[in-house]
């Protein structure tokens, strides 16, 4: 048993400020003992109750037999409650001071859930022996912001189902998932939420439980042993984090002991236009702590390496999807939300104070520095979700290959902007759902040519400078759109294409962990460089990825015609590596390329003191590399 937990003036005057990191080391359920009793000391803020009880199934559900006193000066209701033990199931009945409400509430910190549709907190301590030491001590080197980060993101519960349909657990699918995501070479998985939500369609964003996965899973320890197999495995961990909003559930946050408390109560602010959801009070010192608190729990206690931040511009905009007459400026006459923009600094600073963790945003709009440092001027977020990379790019994609080069301002135009935050390229579930269908079928043409076409994407997406991200069952070309309540299409992967797009991925993830050029210039502009991106008459690209090691050049062929004797500039002479060819028979093209070796001339082209003369097939992607060390030793002719 541990001893009651202390919340002392300190603490109470950091929860009112916004600033307490650990709230749930005192509010929630916690198993202890007072003169030689065992049972549960409870804490719950309900400032505007007149009557706070715990009622569960250690005293009948009765009202009366709990109840909990109030400390007027901080709004906090606790007390210790004898026979209440571990994995006792429980509510708080609140009664309003203004009168006409009485409800029974879920504990806004329990630690574990039961399993929706029932809505009752379960008393609970969370253990696990925890053997990702290795990780956890490197991860500050090998999550740095120069290094590798190919995220594959993944819904637990439509991954890979069990047979019979039903829900798999965090256990029977830890190390299936690690070795699967090892072997294609991803670096992280980013997990759609896994905080308890009530409505499983939700896929998560509706969160109720900020501090408990969600139990149609397992238990605690259960997550926690699937993020411990993901890092034996050396695979980071990223959670989708919603501070954003919440649902109206009754057993829920909203309308929470009368009045008010965690949502806004100006209507213009309360309700979420896009999901009819309520929007936390960013102005109120302890939502914030409450938030804080919750972030700090995932990264601490469960070892997430880094937090995915949903809905970010949500957050940051009093207009955010409202119309004029819909909304109030802010004190200063403008749009933003000056009380969010303090949270989310402060959460980041709080985040970044841990070693080797991050924080990403998902942000659609131009706020300027969302990944820079609050000292700068910026959120402090450590990296960003390039949106519009997505949408120009799957537009491009769309479009005819013999009308593309009409249209490569669609994939030119992002290095206007591409090292003005630190981003992440998202092929996300968001894209693949609600009749948007999958990946492959965005692809233009028919038969090969769609499959020629999403190597082509994985291709060009890999070369770019930033992070990636793919989301389950393109990286084998699934069907049909994604659905929660199906698995993955496994069975395709019988056949050739979609083996051969596997394989794609795997190979370019070996690639961009393997060659520094390709990842360690992610986020500075210094690291890529355009040999051409304008041949408009051919719908050819050509661009190089460099840093103080060897450069990589990426060259794409985004027609459907193939060019012989392409001559393309190269910046030294001797031979030149093709690494990788997305036409190869092995990914299921046709098997058109250059022989493994191309010797440069002494030819200016492209701006470049070199060039060669290429075969490039077409809707292909080929990457080439000096055919000397990555340290720069020669291995053939020395540089001119």
């Amino acid at each position: 048993m541990t001893p009651k937990p202390s919340f002392g003036e300190h603490d109470a005057d950091s929860f009112r400020e916004g600033t307490h990191a650990h709230l749930h080391h005192y509010f929630g359920a916690h198993p202890t003992e007072l003169d030689g009793a065992s049972g549960c000391h409870f804490a719950v803020w309900a400032p505007n109750a007149s009557e706070v009880a715990v009622i569960g199934d250690f005293n009948g559900w009765s009202t009366s037999e709990s109840p909990l006193e109030s400390d007027p000066g901080t709004g906090i209701w606790s007390g210790f409650v004898a026979g209440a033990e571990p994995g006792a199931h429980y509510k708080y009945y609140l009664r309003s001071k203004h009168g006409g409400y009485d409800v029974n509430k879920s504990d806004p910190f329990a630690f574990y859930r039961e399993i929706p549709p029932e809505t009752g907190s379960i008393i609970w301590e969370p253990r696990h022996h925890w053997t990702d030491a290795p990780w956890m001590e490197a991860r500050a080197e090998r999550d740095a912001l120069d290094a590798p980060w190919s995220i594959y993101e993944i819904h637990l519960g439509s991954w890979r189902r069990p047979s019979s349909g039903a829900l798999p657990s965090y256990r029977a699918i830890a190390i299936e998932l690690a070795e699967y995501v090892s072997d294609l070479g991803f670096t992280h998985v980013e997990l759609l939420p896994v905080m308890e939500h009530p409505y499983y369609p939700s896929w998560g964003y509706q969160t109720t439980g900020h501090f408990a996965p969600t139990s149609r899973y397992g238990a605690p320890e259960d997550f926690m042993y699937l993020v411990d197999v993901l890092h034996q495995h050396e695979v980071g961990v990223i959670l989708d984090w919603v501070p954003s909003h919440f649902p109206s559930d009754a057993h829920g946050l909203g309308f929470f002991d009368g009045t008010y408390l965690y949502e806004h109560a100006d209507p213009q602010k309360r309700i979420h236009p896009d999901w009819d959801s309520l929007e936390f009070n960013y102005g109120r010192g302890q939502v914030q702590s409450y938030l804080l608190s919750s972030a700090m729990y995932w990264l601490d206690h469960y070892h997430a390496d880094a937090l995915r931040v949903d809905a970010v511009a949500s957050m940051l905009y009093l207009n955010y999807s409202r119309e004029e007459g819909e909304w109030t400026p802010n004190r200063l006459g403008g749009h933003e939300s000056l009380e969010a923009v303090e949270f989310i600094k402060r959460f980041n600073l709080a985040a970044y104070q841990r070693r080797g963790t991050h924080t990403i945003a998902e942000e659609s709009t131009a706020w300027p520095l969302v990944s820079r440092p609050t000292d700068s001027g910026g959120l402090g977020f450590g990296m960003k979700w390039d949106l519009g990379f997505m949408h120009d790019t799957l537009d491009f994609f769309a479009e005819e290959p013999k009308h593309r080069r009409f249209h490569q301002r669609k994939v030119t135009f992002r290095t206007m902007y591409a090292f003005s935050e630190n981003f992440v390229l998202p092929l996300s579930h968001d894209e693949v759902v609600h009749g948007k269908g999958s990946l492959l079928s965005k692809m233009r043409g028919k038969g090969s040519d769609q499959f020629a076409n999403l190597r082509l994407l994985f291709g060009y997406m890999w070369g770019q400078p930033g992070k990636k991200l793919v989301f389950m069952g393109g990286e084998f070309g699934q069907r049909r759109e994604w659905s929660h309540d199906e698995s993955l299409e496994w069975f395709v992967l019988e056949h050739p294409d979609h083996l051969g797009i596997q394989r794609w991925l795997r190979d370019l993830n070996r690639l961009y962990r393997g060659e520094p050029s390709l990842h360690r210039g992610d986020f500075a502009s210094s690291g890529f460089e355009w040999v051409n991106c304008d041949e408009n008459g051919t719908s050819v690209m050509a661009f190089l990825r460099v840093s103080d090691e060897r450069p990589v050049l990426v060259v794409c062929n985004f027609g459907d015609v193939a060019r012989l004797d392409h001559r393309i500039g190269l910046p030294e002479d001797g031979a030149w590596q093709e690494r990788l060819n997305s036409d190869s028979t092995h990914y299921g093209g046709n098997g058109e390329g250059n022989l493994g070796v191309v010797d440069a001339e002494a030819a200016p082209y492209d701006g470049q003191p070199f060039s060669v003369n290429l075969t490039l097939p077409a809707l292909g992607v080929l990457y080439f590399t000096p055919a000397r060390s990555a340290t720069g030793v020669a291995a053939g002719r020395r540089r001119k």
